[in-house]
């Protein structure tokens, strides 16, 4: 038998809470420790797959609802602020959502066209998606914690599941909210900005200031070039001094390698301090060669730790600042970046603040990139309408029961600001109105009407894609980072918090409530 070649319509959403959402079944806190929504990193992803391969005339309409897992209250998931519509050379159309927290059983891309061609592109699209919106959502959980102001650091090349998978996690956690990546390559593709500090072994590597070659700087002023070795020697007394620790404590050899990097990057340089000991060694080392470069008009930009106990060391080492600044009438020298990596995760973050420490910047790697509180997203594509008629996926688990029908999603906000609930509505009914009383069934709740009054409605899905055209601009990567942090910060302190955060209610309208009920009753 041919497949039909009507349009038919799929979406993507969460295996575990499907239309029958008795959310009471659900844990409360989805996706990883405590978040109900997930961030969805934009249509670019996958419309470009669809535009390269040029599928026959297809008219393409999918959704696509970001699942968080059993603890994260939210999920940054692929999509743009209103449907997408993704043409194909015929009639074809897909719409969705931009990088916008989405939650629980929310569609959040929708795909239209020949029954074929939209199998075709399932996996595709969920391995697209997928990932991208997993570690969009880590990176998100990990700004809330740092806070606004603090810098953080992208560095899981190393412990990526593979140069795919790496480059990935580069991209969608600086979407997520991270300000910089160590992967040189994400910063040349994607216009990343890029950070990274000097290796261990780098500084391994030197025996003796006479290994230092070349060893002269010139004044930034301009001027006769100056030894730098030497003056950074003199200065290391001077500070040993002030510190009270014997300058034969310490290693040579790290010093030579920190005047050896000073000496090529003088406008950046910055110091390891742990590669021998932090107290004796790598802080008076740090110190002389950072003094001796500004006595040449040079700033230093920070210092990096590696191990030990973070939180202690950084006001440790901020006291040293300060110190050197007012013995040495260096005003800026009191401010010096510290950052700090080592299997930083949502806990080290935790107790950062908590010992109120005096880190500016944070490396993470690990616990970013490989998502371990929960390693895969689990969105879904389902199928909800054929030929014009609404299906319906019945199965004995009520879990995964899908919702029927082509549909709008609207997002409806209070007084405040703050969006305080999801609304499903069939595509065909009128769109809400800002201060109209709304008589609404919520997902777990569906047995009794809830009145609602919004003060404002947000369209969530835009089209993008008709026709083969893309019949809007897809927004640049900064764009959709941009968008990703103001809905972020738009969600009330009670939905966003991670820990025990309050249930954001997704809602249907009492027509499609009326049409999944007709539809389970049909096929019972």
């Amino acid at each position: 038998m041919s497949p039909p070649c009507d349009p038919l319509f799929l979406h993507i959403g969460n295996p575990w809470n499907s239309f029958p959402g008795h959310r009471d079944n659900l844990d409360p806190h989805s996706w990883a420790t405590g978040s109900p929504c997930t961030p969805f990193p934009g249509t670019g992803i996958p419309l470009h797959p669809l535009f390269l391969h040029q599928y026959p005339s297809a008219t393409l309409f999918l959704t696509i609802p970001p699942l968080p897992g059993p603890a994260f209250p939210f999920s940054l998931a692929l999509g743009s602020p209103g449907p997408l519509f993704l043409p194909f050379p015929a009639p074809p159309c897909s719409r969705g959502t931009r990088m916008s927290p989405l939650f629980p059983q929310v569609p959040f891309l929708q795909v239209k066209g020949p029954l074929l061609v939209v199998q075709l592109l399932e996996t595709t699209l969920l391995c697209l998606i997928n990932y991208a919106s997993l570690v969009a959502t880590n990176a998100a959980r990990f700004r809330l914690l740092a806070g606004p102001d603090m810098k953080l650091i992208e560095m899981g090349l190393r412990r990526a599941q593979g140069p795919d998978g790496a480059l990935s996690a580069s991209k969608y956690s600086y979407i997520g909210g991270f300000d910089c990546t160590s992967n040189i390559l994400a910063g040349k593709l994607y216009g990343i900005p890029v950070r990274g500090t000097i290796a261990h072994s780098f500084i391994m590597s030197f025996r003796c200031l006479e290994e230092v070659q070349p060893r002269e700087l010139p004044p930034r002023a301009g001027g006769d070039p100056v030894d730098l070795a030497d003056l950074a020697v003199s200065w290391l007394q001077r500070v040993c001094d002030l510190l009270q620790t014997p300058p034969s404590k310490a290693n040579q050899g790290e010093l030579a390698a920190f005047v050896s990097y000073a000496v090529t990057f003088p406008c950046d340089f910055q110091g390891l301090l742990d590669t021998y000991c932090v107290r004796r060694s790598g802080l008076p080392n740090f110190c002389a060669v950072a003094l001796a470069l500004h006595q040449l008009g040079y700033q230093a930009i920070g210092v990096r730790l590696d191990s030990g106990d973070l939180a202690q060391q950084s006001k440790e080492i901020r006291g040293v600042f300060q110190a050197c600044g007012a013995h040495f009438q260096v005003p800026w020298f009191g401010t010096i970046p510290i950052a700090v990596s080592n299997d930083i995760s949502e806990q080290s973050l935790e107790e950062f603040r908590r010992e109120r420490s005096e880190i500016d910047m944070i490396g993470i790697g690990t616990h970013l990139v490989t998502c371990p509180l929960q390693p895969s997203l689990g969105c879904v594509y389902k199928l909800v309408e054929v030929n014009g008629s609404p299906c319906l996926k019945l199965t004995e688990d009520e879990e995964k029961m899908t919702i029927p029908g082509m549909k709008a999603i609207y997002r409806l906000y209070d007084a405040a600001g703050h969006p305080f609930m999801d609304l499903m509505a069939l595509e065909e009914e009128p769109s809400p109105s800002a201060g109209q009383e709304l008589g609404i069934r919520v997902l777990g709740r569906l047995e009794e009407t809830t009145k609602v009054i919004p003060s404002t409605v947000e369209p969530l899905h835009r089209t993008y894609f008709r026709d083969g055209q893309v019949c809007e601009p897809l927004p640049s990567l900064p764009e959709v980072r941009t968008h990703a942090q103001v809905s972020l910060n738009l969600l009330s302190p009670a939905h966003r918090r991670l820990h025990e955060p309050q249930p954001y209610p997704v809602a249907v309208t009492e027509r499609l409530h009326q049409l999944f009920l007709e539809l389970r009753q049909g096929s019972l």
